[in-house]
């Protein structure tokens, strides 16, 4: 995408280059940390693309922050834990810091992270936050103006009815023909779990380059 746009990737707090901090891991203070580098880098609007934890806290930048969005893209990702199935609620509540230990996610962490003694006490963060049930409101998302583009694996772990429930509240799902298309859009990428989905960048930038013209 940078080859035709101008793309700002942001680590977020405890992510990648971003050092841990003891703050609470909140969806609502990591959308304002996104706000806030947007102002220093004197971005007054631009397109936010999220996936899975990343996802949630762009529906949270577009839910405080409307003013500053142009479009919104959502990959692999809920605004409530109803949003995922039954079973991926159920490992958060066992998930530990040890399963994760000597796994590519731990080796690309100590590659570039400023401290990797924080490793388990980041993990703790975001399991903790994975953990605890969260509903940004469906009035909240009824409320977006900008277009939303969804992407979802088939069998990513969400809970397609209710994704089929979220994307009536963008304005889709409807019988285009009769009326006008919607401005949002849902894609469904077949055979792809939540991890496999982020593999499939041809895919997925196809329907990002489309959607964002």
């Amino acid at each position: 995408m940078a080859k035709t746009r101008k793309v700002i990737a942001l680590e977020l707090q405890g992510h990648g280059h971003t050092p841990y901090s003891d703050r609470k891991l909140s969806r609502v203070t990591l959308a304002s940390d996104v706000e806030k580098v947007m102002d220093y880098l004197k971005i007054d609007s631009a397109d936010i693309a999220g996936y899975s934890f990343g996802g949630q806290v762009a529906y949270q930048f577009a839910i405080q922050s409307p003013e500053r969005l142009r479009k919104l893209v959502i990959i692999s990702s809920v605004y409530k834990s109803e949003g995922w199935l039954p079973e991926i609620n159920d490992v958060f509540k066992i998930m530990k810091p040890e399963l994760f230990a000597d796994s590519p996610l731990q080796v690309a962490y100590d590659a570039v992270a400023p401290d990797k003694t924080k490793w388990n006490k980041f993990l703790e963060q975001m399991i903790a936050s994975a953990g605890e049930p969260f509903n940004m409101g469906d009035d909240n998302i009824a409320k977006i103006t900008a277009p939303v583009l969804i992407i979802s694996g088939d069998n990513d772990g969400m809970d397609k009815v209710e994704l089929a429930k979220t994307y009536q509240l963008l304005g889709g799902g409807i019988a285009a023909g009769f009326k006008p298309m919607p401005k949002s859009q849902l894609a469904i990428v077949p055979n792809q779990d939540h991890v496999g989905l982020m593999t499939q960048t041809k895919t997925i930038f196809g329907y990002l380059d489309s959607f964002l013209q």
